[in-house]
């Protein structure tokens, strides 16, 4: 009798120390769990952020004034517009028969 109490006491302890250990684990992947979500909000936060960013500097009028400014371009006109001509070469003469 004294050696199934004994048994049943160290199985009692045992599941008792897995069942704190289960909880521990738990309780650890949980944290480890909010502390990647909360991450992943940061993450998308930002990249928002970034994306907002790029299509404020893609602009057609922040590209127009960077072309002007510095690559010192200028518009288009008909005053300064050059049209160049292609001269097709002229064909061959046929080779006597």
């Amino acid at each position: 009798m004294i050696r199934l109490n004994l048994v049943l006491l160290l199985a009692v302890v045992a599941s008792a120390f897995y069942l704190v250990h289960t909880q521990y684990e738990s309780r650890r992947l949980y944290a480890a769990l909010d502390k990647a979500q909360a991450q992943s909000r940061k993450l998308d936060a930002e990249h928002e952020q970034l994306q907002v960013q790029k299509r404020a500097q893609a602009t057609p009028a922040r590209v127009q004034q960077l072309a002007t400014r510095q690559l010192q371009m200028r518009p288009v006109t008909p005053g300064i517009t050059q049209y160049v001509t292609v001269f097709e070469p002229a064909a061959p003469a046929e080779v006597a028969k």
